[in-house]
């Protein structure tokens, strides 16, 4: 454990080196949370309830969306891809170290970062201009815990479609097929409620939604009792599917895995 805390804290160090990194990105997620509030605030000009969201859900939505996106890192992460593209991973694997075990950590570091530093000023901005809805105290731990699932769960995820590397010359269109989707179905783009009744189901059912929209709809008191417990545990769940499947992929990937003709 004490392995897995100290590079909790290197993930959180190598984030806080950049703080004008932290500033453009605040500032970006501002922008982008009033250009999606006012979108999703011309659907109720006309109705007052969409999916079971009245307009403050929607806000509050919008505004947690943009502080959590970099927390459980939806754009983007190639870095593992890359290590086994240029040969680095044969080094990862010669290490004692788990190389899943030290991204898991590294993540679990990196997040509560991007959730203090990147997150909470946006969704203070938003708070300001909009009425939002904020939580109960049982509803606001079990967010936190909601949250930290969803990070896992992202990072199995990411871990799992980086892992296409060692059979791909070229990740890239995997990747972005890959972010595609979780962005669209996990409720980034916009919230499930929103969607279709058959597509809505489809998506509650896939692992994206534990990345985003079961966090959020936790904050807003959705979920109560034996269905708050049930959600959380599909979270549970959906990581460790991804974990598994990310530990298997590795596996056969170090058995075909060829560097400098060894």
């Amino acid at each position: 454990m004490r392995l897995d805390w100290e590079i909790a804290k290197l993930g959180w160090r190598r984030y806080a080196a950049y703080p004008w990194a932290t500033a453009a990105g605040i500032f970006t997620n501002t922008v982008f949370g009033f250009i999606q509030a006012y979108i999703l605030l011309a659907v109720y000009r006309h109705r007052s309830d969409v999916g079971g969201y009245d307009t403050a859900d929607t806000l509050t939505y919008v505004w947690l969306a943009q502080a959590l996106i970099m927390t459980v890192y939806m754009f983007g992460w190639q870095e593992l891809a890359l290590r086994i593209r240029d040969g680095s991973i044969a080094t990862d694997l010669a290490r004692p170290l788990d190389p899943q075990r030290y991204w898991l950590a590294y993540d679990l570091g990196r997040a509560p970062y991007h959730f203090i530093f990147r997150g909470v000023l946006p969704f203070a901005v938003g708070a300001l201009v909009f009425r939002l809805h904020y939580p109960s105290v049982p509803n606001a731990l079990a967010f936190v815990v909601s949250v930290a699932l969803a990070v896992v769960v992202s990072l199995g995820f990411r871990f799992l479609y980086n892992s296409s590397a060692f059979w791909l010359i070229d990740v890239r269109g995997v990747m972005m097929v890959s972010l595609t989707l979780s962005l669209f179905l996990s409720g980034m783009v916009m919230p499930l409620a929103f969607f279709p009744g058959w597509l809505r189901t489809l998506a509650h059912a896939l692992p994206f939604a534990s990345i985003m929209q079961t966090p959020i709809d936790i904050w807003l008191g959705k979920h109560h009792g034996a269905a708050l417990v049930g959600v959380m545990a599909l979270q549970a769940f959906w990581a460790l599917v991804f974990l598994g499947l990310g530990r298997l992929t590795l596996r056969a990937g170090a058995r075909r895995l060829v560097v400098q003709g060894g």
